[in-house]
């Protein structure tokens, strides 16, 4: 990454973009066009002039050798990172044609990554310094769990009764009730500090309504609710392993507590969901030497990008630490030691039948697992009546494709880099089908975001 020879692609820039908007917009800017004064460092900086609507051009600088992910400051009023004007620089610096060349960074770049230097020292200085006045105190923070975990309990008893109302007064019910009913119950799951659960019961206030069988859905998930309102009540009863796993499925924090795994870790995957008040961002990565795969949750405001943004098929050289519960797949991102950098690693494939059994398999831990990351090997996208399956090359065995994954561009994507012949799929494989993210062509060809 800090040799001027080394570029990302294309793809790997635009998986970078908040959403399918920004991606579009940043397309367009990715020509010499609109752009004067670009250039680049040897120790990563990019930079460049876009001309916009008003009689200014903005100033758009990219760091992309920051061992904490690319970093972009950009002068217009966009609230978006990386904004469009980011995302159609690094475009034209990923071309790789003589458009960005090799310069000294002007005043405003280096006044930039100066203070990103700066401010990085202090915080570093000041995390030491926090460390080295000792924990706090451990009698107030077991105090608070304790008051917690009551107000927790009482809510969840509290939800036991009107899922109790509604199986007694039928299933009917819910669909003339509508959803402020739903929304009540979520806002008194908020005021017991129970947001897993609040986020549960505003999923059942969808289902009433929304289509044929949905009588059937609301029971399964209106059963799944009450399995998790009993499993936190008698928590105690339950193996370690499973007991944090309820605990997160709950709501309630856990910090990453297993030993840092130093590994080059594969960006498999990145996307942002985004409600009406928080956005979502979840990365896979894969580390080559541990063979283990492994989630990046992050959160933001909504409208606001969370961090860090990895593109994906680059690599990094750095240390993850996972999150409690039976086989959580959840970890944190610790000490990074290089900035992402390509790499040739694709991570290992399995058949359409082996991915369907470890789902199976993670249900025994997890019961409310919604999906596994899994990896198929030499599958081929074909069309099953109204829908979609990716079949087996060498096996007779396929996986439907999720409702959401039918609706998406990427699944046309994923046609076209097929062409009929087998390609390598990661995606995350539940019980609605199997959601593709990222592809990669037989033979040699560099990772395809669908996501």
């Amino acid at each position: 990454m800090t040799q001027q020879g080394v570029r990302w692609t294309a793809e790997q820039v635009l998986a970078l973009a908040p959403d399918a908007a920004s991606r579009k917009a940043g397309s367009k800017l990715g020509t010499a066009g609109p752009w004067s004064e670009a250039g680049s460092s040897g120790g990563g900086t990019v930079w460049g002039l876009c001309k916009g609507s008003g009689s200014r051009p903005y100033q758009t600088v990219v760091d992309v050798a920051d061992v904490t992910g690319p970093a972009y400051k950009c002068t217009c009023p966009s609230r978006k990172f990386p904004c469009k004007h980011a995302l159609g620089l690094l475009l034209l610096w990923a071309g790789g044609d003589g458009a960005v060349p090799a310069a000294e960074a002007p005043d405003w770049a280096e006044q930039w990554i100066a203070g990103r230097k700066r401010r990085a020292q202090t915080k570093r200085a000041a995390g030491s310094g926090s460390s080295a006045s000792g924990p706090a105190d451990p009698e107030a923070a077991r105090r608070r769990a304790e008051r917690r975990a009551e107000r927790v309990t009482a809510g969840a008893t509290e939800l036991e009764r009107r899922l109790g109302d509604l199986l007694r007064s039928g299933l009917a019910s819910a669909e003339q009730a509508g959803y402020a009913l739903w929304e009540e119950t979520a806002a008194r799951m908020v005021d017991a500090q129970a947001p897993g659960l609040a986020a549960r019961v505003r999923e059942l206030g969808a289902i009433p309504g929304s289509g044929p069988g949905w009588p059937v859905r609301l029971l399964e998930e209106c059963a799944l609710l009450h399995l998790l309102d009993r499993a936190w009540l008698r928590r105690e009863l339950l193996p370690e392993g499973l007991a944090a796993t309820v605990r997160s499925r709950v709501g309630l924090p856990a910090p990453a507590d297993g030993p840092p795994v130093r590994d080059r870790w594969l960006v498999l995957a990145q996307y942002d969901t985004v409600d009406a008040k928080l956005t979502t961002r979840r990365i896979w990565l894969y580390g080559a030497g541990s063979d283990r795969t492994c989630l990046l949750l992050s959160y933001g405001a909504a409208g606001r990008a969370p961090e860090p943004a990895l593109p994906v098929g680059l690599a990094l050289d750095a240390e993850v630490s996972a999150h409690p519960g039976a086989g959580t797949p959840r970890a944190s991102l610790g000490e990074r030691f290089a900035p992402p950098a390509p790499a040739a690693t694709r991570p290992p494939g399995v058949t359409t039948a082996l991915a369907v059994a470890r789902y199976g398999e993670a249900l025994r831990d997890d019961p409310w697992l919604d999906t596994v990351p899994v990896t198929l090997d030499r599958v081929i996208p074909t069309p099953d009546g109204d829908s979609w399956q990716l079949a087996d090359a060498d096996e007779d065995s396929a996986l439907p494709l999720s409702p959401a994954a039918r609706t998406r561009p990427g699944l046309w994507r994923l046609v076209a880099l097929s062409g009929g012949a087998p390609v390598k799929v990661f995606g995350e494989c539940g019980h609605r089908g199997f959601t593709p993210l990222t592809a990669w062509p037989e033979g040699a060809g560099g990772a395809v975001t669908l996501c």
